[in-house]
């Protein structure tokens, strides 16, 4: 049987822990998590990428948005197309290169950014209770590490 870390439990033959599994597991429910809290509001887990990197960098490019949040071109299209029907961001090509599009957060995408920080500010508590500090930098430090590995 199972244990917790993904193991058989028995004292003599432990398997490794299943990482990928549960890695991915946990970032599917952390979307949808994330997408209930901003349900009314149209948010996703990606729109709420989005908001949060425009709120730090007004004016950023598609293609800056696009590398942030680990997106494809493509994917983002259609993202950025919901969130300007939606009203929350801007899309402008740039004076020096109008080959260049420019996003920026209406006054409501500014709101929907507090309701995003706040939901996150929920989930953080959520996720790090009854962790130490120790523990959630290894955790941290491997999340990092997974990432640099396979880029």
């Amino acid at each position: 049987m199972p244990d917790d870390a993904g193991g058989t439990g028995d004292a003599g033959r432990r398997r490794p822990p299943r990482l990928v599994f549960l890695t991915l597991t946990a970032e599917r429910r952390l979307r949808r998590w994330i997408g209930r809290r901003g349900e009314d509001r149209g948010l996703s887990a990606a729109a709420s990428g989005v908001l949060l990197y425009l709120a730090a960098r007004p004016g950023a490019s598609t293609g800056e948005v696009a590398e942030a949040v680990d997106a494809s071109p493509a994917g983002l299209s259609g993202l950025l197309s919901r969130l300007e029907k939606a009203g929350l961001l801007t899309r402008a090509p740039d004076p020096a290169d109008r080959r260049t599009i420019r996003l920026n957060l209406t006054a409501d995408g500014k709101a929907a950014v507090g309701v995003v920080q706040s939901a996150l500010s929920e989930l953080n508590g959520k996720i790090t209770d009854g962790f130490s500090a120790q523990e959630l930098a290894v955790v941290a430090r491997w999340l990092k590490h997974v990432g640099g590995v396979l880029d």
